[in-house]
């Protein structure tokens, strides 16, 4: 038997072993009545967060740590990737009684 035959299973034997990266994810928050929810949300570094402005007046994400102030107009989307890991509190600058909590893990 030659040695080349079993190149294509150890080939495939190879591929199969390899660890498949996980996919970054998008976690919508939405604010509608002056209220950020989910209130709490768990996400990953490199995870994508759309930020969804139902409200007819802007609004905020203001990390407490600086780590983010995200401005959102009146009924709109806005995006941004999560680049560093933590516990993050948030709150909107326009309405500071609106407070939620971001945990990102590496």
């Amino acid at each position: 038997m030659s040695p080349g035959r079993y190149l294509p299973i150890y080939i495939a034997l190879l591929l199969g072993a390899m660890a498949v990266p996980a996919q970054a994810a998008t976690i919508q928050i939405t604010m509608q009545d002056l209220v950020f929810a989910p209130a709490e949300v768990s996400a990953k570094v490199g995870d994508t967060i759309e930020w969804i402005n139902r409200d007819v007046f802007a609004h905020t994400a203001t990390a407490r740590n600086g780590d983010f102030d995200v401005t959102m107009p009146p009924k709109k989307t806005v995006t941004s990737v999560l680049k560093k890991a933590g516990a993050i509190e948030y709150y909107c600058r326009y309405h500071p009684n609106m407070k939620a909590v971001l945990t990102i893990a590496p």
